[in-house]
């Protein structure tokens, strides 16, 4: 095979390439399987974006699948494929420590979440689990039991969070196809770092079980190379489940139904800054500005246009805090002194909260969502910087000199659309002067799902995404 973006042969392929390459017998599952496998022994040294990495196990399912591929007779869309899975959610026979120390790895591992459930019958091919922080709770990847997860672009940098592990690993060819969550940009930061496309579906859109501690703030999502790849992934994973009894019933139509259908003709708010509420670099502000260029260029209907709301972290911090002192509560205080000493900060700030101060969150976040259905009467997209800064010093909730307290403080283009629930999504738009990448975000009304993997994709055949060089390793 010649090389394919920075990367060698099979593991270098999109899931949609493989599929298409089984499909015509150029090669098989094993072969696109061990080729995943090299890439995790030759980066996760510098990396550490596994927690368990299943070698037999992935090579048996790959055996499994290329026979099923032989008789003609694939079990489902991403038959073969090789994945990964965020350790928050379950997966059979694979222990979900959730990134903390207070979760023992014994006990009985018999069941899958909804998203890995769908990816099993699909045949998926699973190579392991990835890092998180501790229980997700911030927008890096770091944690008292697995350590630090770095960056593919410069080991030095953070990955981002919360889910950074499948992140890193999508773009090292680690797996075409990763399962992150997202409650605050958990999805969108470490994609946005790490140089790949994610998207946080409208909430309920992919079935969660068990129930997040943080509540509806908390979506599953794929995260993959490009916007078709997400597109296949999503007709797998966005399922009813019986489980979840927020989610929603089954999607109209496939989400691959119309991707190529481009952005003629769509009404783009394009707000650089939130109407002056955010600090962007210029490196970041100038590779979103071509990229919103690149829309308009396609035939989009741009125009500058910020959102009619102020920053809503205040309300965000209450409902997040309070989820996080629910998930701990349980702990004694032995088990409370294992956990990581920022995810404690907000755990006993949350359990000070009121039901009076929680209901007023609510308010604050209903009026948001409000607000924005009401932007997205007059614009069918809104496109901002997935963040105001590229990757960071790894190791810390917050770059050194920022002066930031919290993890929000530098992610305020992601969570207000986790209060609204919308579906949002980064796409690769350029690097810094350092190599490290930039995201550009697009968000639409709830349930436009589809319109944004649309959008997605149009920026992605422009070739928005090619000035994002693959990591080196």
């Amino acid at each position: 095979m010649a090389e394919l973006t920075g990367t060698t042969g099979l593991a270098a392929l999109t899931a949609v390439q493989l599929i298409e390459g089984y499909r015509k017998g150029e090669f098989t599952p094993v072969d696109a399987t061990r080729a995943a496998l090299e890439r995790i022994e030759s980066t996760e040294a510098s990396l550490n974006a596994f927690v368990r990495v299943d070698v037999e196990g992935a090579v048996a399912g790959a055996e499994q699948s290329a026979e099923r591929w032989r008789r003609g007779e694939p079990a489902g869309l991403v038959d073969g494929v090789p994945v990964t899975v965020k350790d928050i959610l379950l997966q059979r026979d694979a222990p979900t420590r959730r990134g903390s120390l207070t979760v023992p790895a014994h006990g009985t591992w018999d069941e899958d979440a909804p998203s890995v459930a769908r990816l099993r019958e699909h045949g998926a091919v699973f190579l392991g689990k990835t890092t998180t922080p501790e229980f997700g709770w911030k927008g890096v990847t770091d944690s008292p039991l697995n350590g630090v997860t770095r960056n593919p672009y410069d080991s030095s940098r953070t990955a981002g969070g919360s889910s950074g592990g499948g992140a890193a690993a999508v773009a090292v060819g680690a797996g075409a196809l990763a399962l992150g969550t997202d409650g605050g940009g958990s999805i969108r930061i470490p994609a946005s770092f790490c140089g790949i496309f994610g998207l946080k579906p409208t909430y309920g859109r992919v079935p969660l079980y068990p129930a997040s501690a943080f509540g509806t703030l908390a979506h599953v999502g794929p995260m993959t190379r490009d916007a078709a790849d997400a597109a296949l992934m999503m007709d797998v994973i966005s399922g009813p489940d019986p489980r979840d009894w927020s989610g929603l019933g089954p999607a109209p139509e496939s989400f691959r139904q119309g991707l190529a259908d481009g952005v003629r003709g769509l009404r783009v708010a394009y707000s650089p800054t939130l109407g002056g509420q955010v600090a962007v670099r210029p490196s970041v502000a100038s590779a979103v500005r071509s990229a919103v260029q690149r829309l308009a260029g396609l035939g989009a209907y741009v125009e500058e246009a910020d959102p009619d709301f102020t920053d809503p972290v205040k309300a965000f911090h209450t409902l997040w805090f309070s989820g996080a002192a629910r998930v701990t509560e349980h702990l004694s205080p032995g088990r409370r002194a294992l956990l990581d000493p920022g995810l404690r900060e907000i755990c006993a700030e949350g359990a000070r909260t009121s039901a009076l101060d929680y209901l007023a969150a609510v308010d604050v976040r209903a009026e948001l969502g409000r607000r924005m259905g009401r932007f997205h009467t007059s614009y069918d997209l809104l496109v901002t910087p997935t963040l105001p800064l590229t990757a960071f010093e790894a190791g810390v909730e917050v770059p050194g000199t920022s002066g930031h307290r919290r993890w929000t403080g530098w992610t305020p283009f992601t969570y207000p659309f986790n209060l609204t629930q919308q579906p949002a999504a980064t796409v690769p738009c350029g690097v810094d002067a350092d190599g490290l990448p930039v995201g550009v975000q697009i968000v639409a009304a709830r349930h436009a799902d589809a319109l944004v993997l649309r959008a997605a994709h149009a920026l992605f055949e422009a070739g928005v995404a090619d000035s994002v060089p693959a990591p080196i390793g």
